[in-house]
């Protein structure tokens, strides 16, 4: 009953505010429909890439995310929603394939957040509502990274969306803060009698040098199951060389206090995007993630190290239409990869991708 009061209110605020939005300022709408294909050389015959989030199916042609943004400029008060259908939201969400499990009204909504601009010193921005992550140097839309898979530290080191409240302040013309007061990871309804925090700070060193630092904190776990807190911290790190080459480093550190003890996970990704011209790039990925227990990514493997090389080349052939074609290695320390009908055979995968998406 409480949850279905709680989604009735959100539907409620965000309605009521594309009504004050008709009547005050233009309402901006905008999409992506976002599909591909996937060759993994191992042929494992229950077609699943193992290790991925969003290019899981293998051999077969797949909707990946199409998504409408309803969105309106806070001045001072506005808001934003994100309808995402397909089977990138699928994982974001938790939902198990084939419908397995009842969708709810929020299950199709990634972002539903109202904002406000408070006239406090140079402008306290509120935003209220379900929200993506702050975490990561990646972002769940594809045509906003530089390669079309996800890196390991996207998938399995950070969180993917939260609800609450997020304060962000310009503490100066280069520098920003933002507190994040949520419920939990991945979840609409908090599953503990506790709140999470998490905090942004991002610092401009230079014209083309930016470093952020994320921060998340609080219990994770259902209750009677609490053991302790769960901890990740975030450093990403960019620089622009030059006019066409540009590079980017991610890095993590997780813990959580279990009931077996203490489990930890840690990683990191070099990136580097080269511009050919105004439509055509290539980006290079490389990554190392760290899993000792087996916990982040949920293999009962002890001492678990899974590195991955990805090279991604794109055209746009429009401004409406981008086409990325992708190569990526991933291998392991144990043979945690299948190959055909025989699962964990392998301790590497090597698979190819063509991915189109089409905005508007």
């Amino acid at each position: 009953m409480f949850k279905n009061f709680q989604r009735s209110i959100l539907i409620s605020v965000v309605l009521l505010n594309v009504s004050a939005a008709q009547q005050t300022s233009p309402l901006a709408v905008s999409g992506f429909v976002d599909a591909y294909y996937s060759r993994n050389f191992n042929q494992p015959s229950n077609r699943t890439d193992k290790l991925r989030n969003f290019d899981i199916v293998d051999n077969q042609f797949n909707l990946s995310l199409a998504e409408i943004v309803l969105q309106k400029k806070a001045e001072p008060v506005g808001f934003r929603l994100d309808a995402d259908f397909g089977a990138a939201n699928d994982v974001v969400q938790g939902i198990a394939p084939y419908g397995a499990t009842p969708y709810n009204t929020l299950t199709n909504i990634q972002q539903a957040y109202l904002t406000a601009i408070l006239p406090i010193g140079a402008g306290l921005t509120v935003n209220a509502g379900k929200f993506v992550t702050h975490m990561g140097y990646e972002v769940i839309e594809s045509k906003d990274n530089w390669n079309y898979s996800r890196s390991l530290l996207f998938a399995w080191a950070i969180p993917y969306y939260h609800t609450g409240i997020r304060l962000t302040y310009p503490v100066a013309t280069n520098f920003t803060a933002a507190l994040h007061v949520v419920n939990n990871w991945n979840s609409s309804i908090d599953n503990n009698d506790f709140k999470s925090l998490g905090l942004m700070l991002t610092y401009v060193l230079s014209g083309s040098t930016t470093f952020t630092l994320n921060v998340m904190d609080g219990v994770e776990e259902s209750e009677p199951n609490i053991a302790g807190k769960k901890t990740v911290f975030d450093i990403i790190l960019t620089h622009q060389l030059t006019d066409a080459l540009a590079l980017t480093m991610n890095a993590d550190y997780g813990d959580e206090r279990t009931l077996n003890g203490l489990a930890t996970w840690k990683g990191v990704a070099a990136y580097a995007r080269y511009a050919i011209d105004s439509i055509s790039a290539i980006a290079l990925r490389l990554e190392v993630f760290d899993d000792p227990m087996g916990y982040a990514t949920s293999l009962s493997v002890s001492k678990l190290d899974v590195k991955e090389i990805t090279g991604t080349y794109e055209h746009k052939f429009s401004n409406s239409l981008l086409v990325r074609g992708e190569a990526r290695y991933d291998f392991a320390n144990a043979a945690i990869f299948d190959k055909k009908t025989v699962v964990n055979s392998q301790k590497n995968q090597p698979t190819l991708l063509l991915g189109i998406v089409t905005t508007f």
